[in-house]
């Protein structure tokens, strides 16, 4: 096909193909597209005769892409990517007169403490834009940016979409948070009795705490698991609980009163905060001005 041929192609349909890849589901895919599901269905019967494939194949409640799907999403992915980026540059962006939607994802710890701060700097600086936050964590972020559901993350991460970029915001340290009044520091043999609660995503029972602990052939109690920080420091108050968690969430938690924080009495690492993007919208005017926000009111250069 030559470019003159490209006149036949309609783009939209090229959006559908790639959504039903990530999707694998027509459903999802007019979910995902704000279209019913006839609209989708006809889509994929015209991609069919395009490509001359069937493209995907049901089994079960899935979709499964055919090899000849997977060739095309492999090749077309990136240029869709440089369709977008290229149309990106053409933009222009004024914050105080943008009404632009932009979909971000946060892990919990990060939207509980750090959100409030940027929300206000973007308020003030772009009073009409909509932000819309998704959680996120190393598990999800991935599948999320892939798929186009947010253009940037905020979480620790660890493996991510081959185009998407990444940098370090900041290293933080674990601090101990406790309500009780006894005074000092804890003792690790204090540390080690006392009843413990951690925020988990999943629901765990354990994490790096306990592999520290394990070093020291010691073990903890954890008597609470929540999903998420916000309402930690009322479910602390007044109990023997202590809790470990970041250091900026820590600053938020006892910023309310009521908890006090300090160093673990044990040896602990630090942990880099990540913010990733897609690369297709690396040059996207408004979102390299909302990365510098975020850069800059949840980055940490005296941490890096």
């Amino acid at each position: 096909m030559n470019r003159n041929d490209l006149r036949r192609v309609d783009l939209n349909l090229l959006i559908v193909f790639e959504t039903l890849m990530h999707e694998r589901s027509v459903t999802r895919a007019a979910e995902k597209l704000f279209l019913g599901q006839p609209a989708i269905s006809a889509a994929l019967s015209r991609l069919r005769g395009l490509f001359d494939d069937p493209l995907f194949v049901r089994t079960g409640r899935s979709m499964e892409p055919t090899a000849r799907a997977v060739e095309i999403f492999a090749l077309l992915s990136p240029a869709l990517d440089s369709i977008s980026t290229a149309v990106s540059r053409a933009a222009e962006f004024d914050p105080a007169t943008s009404t632009a939607v932009f979909r971000i994802g946060l892990s919990d710890d990060v939207e509980f403490a750090l959100l409030p701060q940027l929300l206000k700097r973007l308020r003030a600086e772009a009073p009409g834009i909509v932000l819309v936050v998704r959680r996120v964590n190393y598990i999800l972020m991935p599948g999320l940016l892939a798929s186009g559901e947010i253009s940037i993350g905020v979480s620790y991460t660890a493996d991510l979409p081959a185009n998407a970029k990444r940098k370090v915001l900041r290293r933080s340290l674990p601090k101990l948070l406790r309500a009780d009044s006894v005074p000092g520091s804890l003792s690790l043999d204090d540390f080690c009795a006392r009843p413990h609660a951690l925020v988990s995503f999943a629901g765990d029972l354990s994490g790096f705490i306990d592999e520290e602990l394990e070093k020291l052939d010691r073990k903890r109690h954890v008597v609470l698991a929540v999903p998420q920080f916000n309402g930690l420091g009322t479910l602390l108050a007044g109990t023997d609980i202590v809790a470990i968690v970041p250091d900026y969430a820590a600053e938020a938690l006892t910023a309310a009163g009521g908890l006090r924080a300090e160093d673990p009495p044990l040896p602990v690492r630090s942990f880099e905060l990540h913010m990733a993007w897609r690369g297709s919208q690396d040059n996207d005017p408004g979102e390299r001005w909302l990365r510098s926000r975020i850069q800059m009111f949840f980055g940490d250069p005296d941490s890096l």
